[in-house]
């Protein structure tokens, strides 16, 4: 039953594409922003982490709260400095700013501690599970199933919360959401927060997974997360967690095929096709757009 194990894997992959993909679809459902250095904020949780497992002794899951609320006040700082002021500006600058933010946090990171990378500390015994028949490791169960309550926990927030309710007023109209008294500068910086601290968690999820990380390595998940973010319809949340589960599988089935030089390519040739066939993505409606 090997083929239940490589699709068990590919949810756990697919689950942190999803988390990271979250913030893409949120941020740009709210202000029509593709917040490209949403990735290096996946990154800086990475590290955050991994100083608060090996150098000050927490646990995991204190690691991970730690790591979201850091990346929730950086996200909300990064809006503030670089992209509030650009509200009203082209969407072309707006694009721009966020390819400089992206280089500018990946450059000074570099700065600061150099661009080698670190093995991050093992925080669990890899355990094997037998699951009708196929070894499914203990991590791979972990990391599904904090992704699975993080998600559920920002449906909750979304769909139940005054916050969540201002979030939809304000990406469904910004202008009516002002008047019927909706801060939305309060919203649009909650969204960089839940957003930021949901990549935040990805990056410390990736890192108890893969081990190693670097000050460069949210350029390619943040890119596959765009990619699961435009698949399953971008602005739209349950989307992004669709997008992302349904990456993760692909790229895991198209390694077990033997085609592993192939594994990042298939998530661009998705993007390629889905743009081609779908532009709107699997729960997108094509509308037309005002101008």
């Amino acid at each position: 039953m090997e083929w239940i194990q490589q699709i068990i894997n590919g949810i756990s992959l697919g689950s942190i594409y999803a988390l990271i993909a979250l913030g893409y679809t949120m941020v740009y459902g709210i202000i029509k922003l593709i917040n490209f250095a949403h990735g290096d904020v996946f990154m800086i949780g990475a590290f955050i982490g991994f100083y608060a497992i090996a150098g000050w002794g927490l646990d995991f899951f204190s690691a991970l709260l730690l790591s979201m609320a850091v990346c929730a006040v950086f996200g909300v700082l990064i809006e503030r400095i670089a992209y509030k002021r650009l509200r009203n500006a082209t969407r072309i600058a707006a694009l721009i700013t966020a390819i400089g933010v992206s280089l500018l946090i990946e450059y000074v990171m570099i700065y600061i501690r150099g661009a080698q990378p670190e093995a991050y500390p093992s925080v669990f015994s890899n355990k094997s599970f037998d699951f009708f028949g196929a070894q499914v490791s203990s991590q791979s169960l972990l990391i599904l199933s904090v992704s699975i309550i993080l998600m559920i926990i920002l449906q909750f927030v979304v769909h139940r919360t005054k916050i969540g309710k201002a979030m939809r007023a304000v990406s469904h109209d910004a202008d009516a959401a002002r008047l019927m008294g909706i801060n939305v500068d309060t919203t649009i910086s909650a969204t960089f927060a839940i957003g930021s601290a949901l990549a935040g968690a990805a990056g410390v999820i990736f890192g108890v997974y893969y081990t190693k990380i670097d000050p460069l390595m949210g350029i390619i998940p943040g890119l596959k997360a765009f990619v699961a973010a435009v698949l399953g319809g971008i602005g739209i949340i349950p989307g992004a967690m669709v997008g992302g589960l349904v990456l993760g599988v692909v790229e895991t089935i198209v390694s077990a095929l033997g085609y592993s030089l192939w594994r990042d390519a298939a998530a661009f040739i998705i993007l390629i096709l889905i743009l081609i066939f779908r532009p709107s993505g699997i729960f997108g409606k094509n509308t037309r757009e005002k101008v």
